[in-house]
């Protein structure tokens, strides 16, 4: 055993106390977060305004303070970007993290002093658990990869912007800088797919043993990497280990990744957003990923199903359960507060409390009252293919109101194969009976002649990567929509597919 590895087990042990004994005392572990964030933001415009002075409670904080999205929060960070100080959080944030909006253009996500250093704990502390539980070290003396934006970043009065990935990439630890790829003029390419290329040209002969990045991009390179050399990423990378990874769900990319791999790696998976680091997967033994509770965010739930409700209930830490979906409300030492950050997750522990993300509030399908979610979809499309034993390589679900003239409406099912089934109308059965298996309120509408057996359309090979580079979202952290509630995306695939 090297001393490298030797020093990461024992670090590793001394991190997993410290974490253990946040996550076994959690209610005080959030009270007392909630406490320093209200008396820290006291001075602040945001904190002057919603009567922070005052607030002595959850439920003081609850009736001052309204739950917001960016863009009901627009007006106090726009201040922020225009340079004045003490707005959100005191003084002015180190950087600014860069993201796409949906409705509001460029979004950018304040990441102060106080905030930015749990990103990197967080990310750290996610490998020093995997080595206390599984005692693995071998990988510390190999080479790693984090597919991730540009590290670039411009300066905005006074404060620097860039991709959150790129931001992170400034704070890699001085014992890790050998071990790391790609290189720093590689990762400061622009063009995502020139950037996989030269990616790719930089690791084919080294000694990689971690990699990590959102799964569509990973394959990507893992593609390239077999195109060039005809052997599965585990014959390239014979010490190849540990795969770390986040920002969709992985298990439609499950099998294609096995299959490219060639054997089986172990996974650690990170919830990490520009908003904060709210989980990782602590454990290779429990399903779902450790909260972080200790890390500068309170939080805050609302039941999904009644969240677009005038007044919804917010639930703190003490009162959820598991397997409910809620949309989870956060607010931070980087000056966010009540913010919806978008995502829903369900509880899978709540000692400790662990979750997984269920999907997004916006993203879903109820075009005829059937609140169909992201869970649900992942869950039945794994179903289908497993049955079918078909491999996905990406797919997204849109419904569709106005079919032809006798058909009933239907969820169409845009569905990129690694190699396209002999019958589609039987995988589309499958996909169907499990998705009405888990959603009552859809199997009522199939039932009641509402809607008919979804439809699945082949996209063809490199489909996704075609439309997400048609947008401008090719690569990096950028995500393909698994749900929409319209056809915007579903029109531009047809016309594609249509060609």
């Amino acid at each position: 055993m090297s001393l490298k590895a030797f020093g990461a087990k024992v670090f590793a042990k001394r991190i997993r106390k410290k974490i253990n004994k946040w996550a076994n005392d959690p209610i005080k572990t959030q009270e007392r977060v909630f406490a320093t964030l209200i008396k820290t933001a006291q001075q602040t415009a945001f904190g002057n305004d919603h009567n922070f002075r005052d607030i002595k409670t959850y439920s003081d904080f609850a009736k001052y303070v309204p739950i917001r999205d960016y863009e009901a929060l627009k007006t106090y960070v726009n201040r922020v970007v225009e340079g004045e100080e003490n707005i959100l959080w005191p003084g002015k944030p180190l950087y600014f993290a860069k993201t796409s909006g949906t409705t509001s253009g460029a979004k950018y996500i304040p990441l102060t002093k106080e905030s930015m250093p749990t990103h990197i704990r967080a990310a750290r502390n996610a490998i020093l658990c995997y080595i206390d539980e599984t005692g693995n070290t071998d990988f510390v003396d190999g080479k790693m990869i984090f597919l991730q934006g540009s590290p670039e970043m411009e300066e905005k009065n006074g404060v620097m912007l860039g991709r959150l990935s790129g931001i992170v990439a400034h704070y890699v630890p001085k014992y890790l800088q050998k071990n790391r790829m790609p290189s720093w003029q590689t990762n400061c390419i622009d063009d995502w797919e020139k950037k996989v290329d030269a990616i790719v040209e930089e690791t084919v002969d080294q000694d990689m043993r971690v990699i990590s990045g959102i799964p569509p991009w990973v394959q990507m390179y893992f593609e390239r990497l077999q195109k060039k050399t005809n052997k599965t990423i585990g014959e390239l990378f014979k010490g190849f280990e540990l795969f770390i990874y986040g920002g969709v769900n992985f298990e439609p990319y499950k099998s294609t990744f096995e299959k490219l791999i060639g054997r089986k790696v172990a996974g650690i998976e990170l919830y990490p957003a520009s908003e904060g680091f709210f989980a990782f997967q602590d454990s290779q033994q429990e399903k779902g990923m450790l909260l972080q509770l200790d890390s500068g965010m309170f939080y805050e739930f609302v039941k999904a199903d009644t969240f677009f409700e005038e007044n919804p209930k917010r639930l703190t830490l003490a009162d959820v359960e598991t397997g409910v979906n809620y949309v989870m409300l956060i607010s931070s030492n980087a000056g966010l507060w009540a913010y919806n950050i978008g995502d829903t997750i369900q509880f899978t522990s709540t000692a400790p409390y662990r979750v997984i993300v269920s999907g997004r509030i916006k993203h879903f399908i109820s075009a005829f009252g059937e609140h169909v979610i992201g869970k649900e979809v992942d869950q039945a499309l794994k179903e289908g293919a497993d049955a079918s034993g078909v491999i996905i390589n990406d797919f997204t679900v849109a419904p569709q109101v106005n079919p032809n003239e006798g058909e009933l409406p239907y969820h169409e099912w845009f569905i990129e194969f690694q190699d396209p089934p002999k019958d589609l109308d039987t995988l589309a059965l499958k996909i169907d009976e499990s998705l009405r298996n888990q959603n009552s309120y859809y199997d009522d509408l199939i039932e009641g002649k509402i809607l008919k057996t979804l439809k699945v359309t082949i996209v063809p090979k490199d489909g996704f990567r075609n439309y997400m580079k048609s947008i401008g979202k090719l690569g990096g952290q950028n995500k393909l929509p698994r749900l929409s509630n319209d056809r915007k995306i579903a029109d531009v695939l047809t016309t594609m597919i249509d060609k």
